[in-house]
């Protein structure tokens, strides 16, 4: 997939999984980018795994279900985030 690809499902992916997530996601336009391509590395190596059985680092296409699959992995690369970066008070 090409860059301007990759910035567009970035992008796309990552406004929707700020907007479907609880709570509040801080961080600008570039956040959000970087959180969407995440995303779709994430979910396409966990469809690959799911299809395949063979662990390969994968990304979603810029299509419908792409999209879908990318919104998917950005909202897990969100929950891990916060789960991972969480102060023991």
């Amino acid at each position: 997939m090409n860059l301007i690809a990759w910035v567009v499902l970035g992008l796309l992916a990552g406004a929707i999984a700020k907007a479907i997530y609880p709570g509040y996601q801080g961080g600008g336009i570039l956040a959000t980018l970087l959180l969407g391509i995440v995303g779709a590395f994430v979910g396409g190596t966990l469809v690959n795994v799911l299809q395949t059985g063979s662990l390969t680092l994968t990304s979603a296409t810029l299509t419908i279900p792409g999209l879908f699959v990318a919104v998917l992995g950005a909202i897990i690369a969100i929950f891990l985030y916060y789960q991972f970066s969480r102060r023991a008070y």
